[in-house]
């Protein structure tokens, strides 16, 4: 049997999905839905947290729940896919803002990063992305140099994957991506059209070209409510795991 905050939760989502409450709506107060109800301000909360949780709605204190737009762009994880790319699936309309362009070197962050010597030069990208008017994600990119030369601002807000791939003719092959979830920096608030948001989603990535070399070290992150991150996964034979996987899952 369902509890009574997640009958309300049941039926607000129901009125958002409806359209009886529209994206950028007011919800009731917190009063107001304890009278609609008939429960307590305490179960109120929980079904509101939960919607919050889910995505449907923001709520900031002293402040009534807005209903958010629920439509999110769909993140590949497993492919290795440029914005301009990413647009185009999507249907977006989008813009690419680059804010820094410069090259680098003997960084020491950096030099570990990439497995660099103190002479290597590296190109610091810094690019914004703007989806719907909305800038959402914040692109920190360092490629080197030796093996990506010629860049320009007009390649950096076209795309560089294009550049690569058809003018240099160098075939990217694979990426190893790490993913996690941060509290938003002033970075991000500088940078990105922040709501109340206290936690953002962090993809940091390592691009290797086909013949191994790895060439790209990113840090893209992502507004949470604008996109969901998604992958097709199959059953894997549990004796095929790497042991330090079993022993994962053994924890």
């Amino acid at each position: 049997m369902k509890s009574k905050y997640v009958k309300i939760y049941d039926d607000i989502l129901n009125k958002i999905e409806n359209n009886i409450y529209k994206v950028g709506d007011c919800l009731p107060s917190e009063a107001d839905l304890m009278k609609e109800y008939e429960v307590s301000r305490d179960t109120i909360r929980k079904s509101l947290n939960m919607l919050v949780t889910n995505g449907y709605i923001t709520k900031a204190r002293g402040k009534l729940a807005t209903v958010s737009d629920i439509h999110k762009l769909n993140f590949p994880i497993a492919k290795i896919t440029s914005f301009s790319e990413l647009s185009q699936q999507e249907h977006m309309e989008s813009e690419t803002i680059l804010e820094e362009f410069q090259v680098v070197k003997n960084n020491k962050y950096i030099m570990d990063k990439l497995n660099l010597t103190e002479e290597q030069e590296v190109w610091n990208i810094l690019r914004t992305r703007r989806i719907d008017g909305e800038r959402v994600i914040l692109d920190q990119d360092y490629i080197r140099r030796d093996i990506v030369d010629g860049l320009t601002e007009q390649i950096c807000t076209d795309s560089i994957y294009k550049y690569i791939e058809q003018k240099l003719n160098i075939q990217i092959g694979y990426a190893r991506k790490e993913i996690t979830v941060q509290k938003v920096s002033e970075l991000d608030r500088k940078y990105l059209d922040i709501k109340d948001d206290e936690m953002i989603v962090v993809v940091k990535s390592y691009t290797y070209l086909s013949d191994g070399r790895l060439f790209q070290y990113t840090i893209s992150k992502h507004r949470a409510d604008r996109f969901k991150f998604v992958e097709f996964a199959v059953r894997t034979n549990p004796k095929l795991l790497p042991v330090e996987l079993m022993l994962n899952k053994q924890l």
